[in-house]
C-alpha cells in the first residue's frame, strides 16, 4: 500500500494534501538514527546489485543495448557509447547525435579521471549584430538561429580512439535493427513525446520523422525510425567524419541554408572536443568531481562548500532549517553562475576561487538563518527547461563512466534536417545578447551548458558515478543526492526516490520579478506541510509542483564486498541492469 501511495504523492497526484492526510500517519521521512535494516517504506524498489557491471539510465531496452555489450566483453566506454545510440532512438526529444555530451571517466588501469567536453560551437557567421539586424532581443527557442555544432558524434569518436575495445559499428548495431524494426514506447516517454506534437507539425521533416498520421506514438505503440537507421549505418561504416566532413555534415549545411540558418561545411570540419581536468571539492572526507566550465557543474561544488560547515544530520532530514540552508547555498552559487559560467576559452572563469573553502566561508556570512534572501541576481529563467539523459555504466574492471547527452530542449530546436532521422538541438539559444556579458554569443563559441556528469571518490577511489537531468535542476539534484547519501546513510536507490526540491530562481520565465525576488520553491509532495509552511515563514514562497525534478541514475563501488549498487529514478522510465 505504502508503495502505492509513494508513487501518487511523487508524481502530485494528492498535490496539496500532507502526507499525513494521504495516509493518516505521521510524516514517513527519516530521522538520524533511522534504521535502514529492514523494509524501507519510501524506497520504490530494490537496490540493484551485481558483480562485473552495471548500466543505468532512463529506458530500460536502452539499458538492455548497454548490458550486453559488457556481456559481450566490452568495457564501460563501449557500453555507455552503445547505450547513448539506443537512447537517442528510443528517447530522442532528449538526446541524440543533434545534441552535445560531456563524459566523466575513471580509468582503471591508470587510476585517473578523466573529463571530457564535447560540446559544440556557434556557426563562424553569426553574432549578435545578426540579432539586431532582425530586432531580436534574445535567441528564440525554436528554429535554426539557436544551433551550435552537434559534439555527440565527435565525443563518440574521441572516447573510442582512448578508452575503447569495439568499433563503432558493433556498438550501433543494436540501434539500427531497433530503429528498423521498431521499439515500444514506454510511459513517461510517450507522455512528453505528445506535450512537443504542436512544435513537431510545424515542420516537415520533423512530423514526418516523429509523427504517426500527426500524432506522437502511444504507450506501448511500435515506433520505427529509418531515418535513423540510415544515419547509423552510415556512421558504422565511415565513422565521425561522415558526419563533419562527408554526407551528414552536407545535408546539415543544405537544410540550414533552405532554413535560414549559418551553418557551413566549416564550422562541420573544424569540430573539436576537448579532453579536460575534472575539478573537485571535498565534502566530509568524499571528493565530488565536476566538469569546469562552460558548463555548470561547479555550482555544486560551491553549493556543497557552503553547506559542509553546518550540521545537517543534527537539524533533521528535510527539516525546514536544513531546506531554508540549501535554497540559500543555491541561490548565492547560481548568482556567480549568472556572471561568471561561459566558455573559458573567451573568459577568464576563476574556477579554482569559486569553488575554494575560504570563498565559501565568505559566501556563508551572506546566509541568514532566519530569514530568505530576497537581493541575491537571478540567472536566466529559460534554464529552467532542459531535456536530457544521463547513464552511468561500470564495468567488471572498475572502469566507471559517468556519461550525460542532451538535445536542451525537448527535440531541442524542434527541426530536423532532411532525411537524417534526429533533430538538432537549441543550445544556442543559451546564449547571452549582451556583448558584455562573459556568455555572450561569439563566432565559434561554446554556449553556457547545464548538463553535468558526476564522479565521487573516496580515498582515492571511484565510489559513486552519478548524475540529475533537467536544466538548472542538475546541480540542486547533485548536492541533494549527495547530503541524502552522505549526511543521512541513505543508499543509492533511496537517495534518489527521497522526495526533491527545486529553487526557480527570482524571476518569472518573462522577466518580470516575484512579489518575493528571492524566487520561488517548489516541493514535492512527499515533503511534509508542515515544512512548507514552515518555510514561508521564512520568507520563502513555496508551490506544490507535479515535476521538473529530474532523473537520477547512480552506480556506487562497493569495495568492501566487490559489488556493484545500481540506482535509477521512478520519475524515468528507466532501469539499473547488471550481470
Amino acid at each position: 500500500m505504502r508503495i502505492i501511495l509513494f508513487s501518487l504523492l511523487l508524481w502530485g497526484g494528492l498535490s496539496g494534501m500532507t502526507l499525513s492526510e494521504a495516509s493518516g500517519e505521521e510524516s514517513l521521512a527519516p530521522q538520524p538514527g533511522y534504521d535502514r535494516s529492514g523494509s524501507n517504506p519510501y524506497q520504490s524498489r530494490s537496490v540493484v546489485i551485481a558483480k562485473n557491471g552495471i548500466v543505468a539510465t532512463s529506458q530500460p531496452l536502452a539499458a538492455q543495448v548497454g548490458l550486453d555489450i559488457l556481456k559481450a566483453g566490452g568495457n564501460a566506454v563501449d557500453a555507455a557509447i552503445a547505450t547513448n545510440a539506443m537512447m537517442g532512438l528510443v528517447e530522442p526529444m532528449s538526446c541524440g547525435i543533434g545534441g552535445d555530451l560531456f563524459v566523466i571517466y575513471w580509468d582503471a588501469k591508470t587510476e585517473k579521471l578523466y573529463g571530457l567536453n564535447a560540446s559544440g560551437r556557434s556557426p563562424a557567421a553569426l553574432d549578435i549584430d545578426v540579432f539586431k539586424e532582425k530586432e531580436l532581443k534574445q535567441i528564440p527557442i525554436q528554429g535554426p538561429l539557436a544551433w551550435s555544432v552537434p559534439g555527440c558524434v565527435d565525443g563518440w569518436d574521441v572516447l573510442l580512439k582512448r578508452f575503447s575495445s569495439r568499433p563503432l559499428a558493433e556498438l550501433l548495431e543494436d540501434s539500427i535493427r531497433y530503429a528498423e524494426e521498431g521499439f515500444p514506447v514506454t510511459e513517461i516517454i510517450s507522455r512528453s513525446w505528445k506535450g512537443s506534437v504542436g512544435n513537431l507539425s510545424k515542420y516537415p521533416d520533423s512530423a514526418k520523422t516523429y509523427l504517426i498520421d500527426g500524432r506522437a506514438p502511444e504507450i506501448g505503440e511500435i515506433f520505427r525510425n529509418p531515418y535513423l537507421a540510415k544515419t547509423y549505418r552510415l556512421l558504422a561504416a565511415e565513422g565521425r567524419d561522415a558526419f563533419y566532413r562527408g554526407a551528414i555534415a552536407k545535408s546539415m549545411v543544405e537544410f540550414s541554408k533552405a532554413q535560414g540558418g549559418y551553418f557551413s561545411l566549416e564550422d562541420f570540419s573544424e569540430h573539436t572536443s576537448e579532453w579536460v581536468d575534472p575539478v573537485s571539492t571535498n565534502y566530509r572526507g568524499f571528493d565530488v568531481w565536476e566538469l569546469p566550465p562552460n558548463g555548470q557543474g561547479i555550482a555544486a561544488l560551491q553549493m556543497l562548500n557552503i553547506l559542509e560547515d553546518y550540521d545537517l544530520k543534527s537539524l533533521g532530514y528535510q527539516s525546514p532549517e536544513a531546506l531554508h540552508l540549501f535554497i540559500e547555498a543555491k541561490k548565492l552559487a547560481f548568482a556567480d553562475r549568472a556572471k561568471f559560467y561561459a566558455d573559458p576559452n573567451f573568459s577568464d572563469v576563476p574556477v579554482k576561487e569559486l569553488i575554494s573553502k575560504k570563498y565559501a566561508d565568505e559566501q556563508r556570512r551572506r546566509i541568514n538563518p532566519d530569514r530568505a534572501a530576497t537581493d541575491v541576481p537571478a540567472g536566466d529563467p529559460k534554464l529552467i527547461h532542459g531535456d536530457t539523459i544521463y547513464l552511468s555504466v561500470v564495468d567488471k574492471e572498475g572502469n566507471c563512466c559517468s556519461f550525460i547527452q542532451s538535445n536542451y530542449y525537448g527535440f531541442g530546436s524542434q527541426m530536423v534536417p532532411g532525411d537524417l532521422g534526429f533533430a538538432l538541438q537549441n543550445r544556442g539559444a543559451l546564449f547571452s545578447l549582451d556583448p558584455k556579458h562573459a556568455n555572450a554569443l561569439q563566432p565559434r563559441k561554446r554556449p553556457f551548458h547545464t548538463i553535468i556528469p558526476a564522479m565521487v571518490t573516496k580515498d582515492g577511489k571511484p565510489w559513486l558515478s552519478f548524475g540529475v537531468m533537467g536544466g538548472d535542476m542538475q546541480p540542486q539534484g547533485h548536492v541533494q543526492i549527495l547530503i541524502n547519501m552522505i549526511d543521512f546513510g541513505m543508499n543509492v536507490q533511496e537517495a534518489g526516490d527521497a522526495a526533491r526540491i527545486r529553487h526557480l530562481g527570482s524571476q518569472t520565465p518573462t522577466g518580470q520579478p516575484l512579489e518575493n525576488n528571492g524566487g520561488r520553491v517548489a516541493a514535492e509532495s512527499r515533503i511534509p506541510e508542515s515544512t512548507l509552511r514552515a518555510l514561508e515563514k521564512k520568507g520563502h514562497v513555496m508551490t506544490r509542483s507535479p515535476g521538473g525534478f529530474g532523473g537520477y541514475q547512480a552506480i556506487m563501488i562497493d569495495h568492501e564486498h566487490g559489488t556493484l549498487h545500481g540506482g535509477t529514478d521512478p520519475r524515468k522510465d528507466g532501469a539499473a541492469v547488471g550481470y
